[in-house]
């Protein structure tokens, strides 16, 4: 998971290839730090992503182009196009982040 906060030019230059995994969180939120114990976990166990950390409140243009208003939130990016999204308001749990990525698998 990148640890500095990108810039909302350098998320979008670095989803153009690969696959990546945006994981969207804030500071301020708690249900964001509810699951950022396991992210580690998570990261490990699904590894064919490319793992970005994107600050909502940092990186508002580009949680706005997607559409993500809800953290903790996952978007799953695939040469530059959407192949799944897990976005809401709600806390989620490890074992429904890991349901999520396991169906963009099938």
């Amino acid at each position: 998971m990148a640890t500095a906060t990108l810039s909302d030019a350098e998320i979008r230059d670095r989803i153009k290839t690969g696959k990546h995994m945006l994981f969207f969180t804030a500071d301020w939120c708690p249900d964001c730090a509810f699951i950022k114990p396991v992210m580690p976990d998570i990261e490990a166990k699904y590894d064919q992503y490319d793992w970005i950390t994107v600050d909502r409140d940092a990186n508002i243009e580009v949680a706005q182009e997607m559409g993500v208003m809800g953290i903790p939130s996952f978007v799953g990016i695939e040469d530059g196009k959407e192949i799944g999204r897990y976005v809401d308001k709600f806390r989620k749990t490890q074992k429904q982040v890991e349901d999520f990525l396991d169906t963009l698998e099938k």
